[in-house]
């Protein structure tokens, strides 16, 4: 049985990255497994893009996926922009707190 993630990451190969990660961070919140993603994708087919074209694109994507996520943060790059960057930044913590991070 594959994951979100797992799904996730094959509905992006759509747009045929040089580099994919998918990062289920649902451990840093309150709304349970499997609600939040980061999402690290350098390709072509971002290349003139604005941020908010290339996030449309990955929506595309990712289709009726979407509806299964609560949250996706993106990080879109063109594959020149990622060899030069290197790393995504991290994610904030969240700012209602995480279940998981009760003593």
């Amino acid at each position: 049985m594959s994951t979100k993630a797992d799904r996730i990451r094959a509905a992006l190969g759509a747009l045929s990255p040089t580099h994919l990660e998918v990062l289920d961070e649902s451990h840093m919140h309150s709304r349970g497994l499997e609600t939040h993603y980061k999402a690290i994708v350098a390709s072509d087919a971002f290349s003139g893009l604005a941020a908010v074209r290339r996030h449309q694109a990955v929506y595309a994507a990712l289709g009726g996926l979407m509806t299964e996520i609560h949250a996706l943060a993106l990080h879109t790059y063109t594959p020149g922009e990622w060899a030069g960057q290197g790393a995504a930044p991290d994610s904030p913590a969240c700012r209602g707190g995480s279940k998981h991070d009760r003593a």
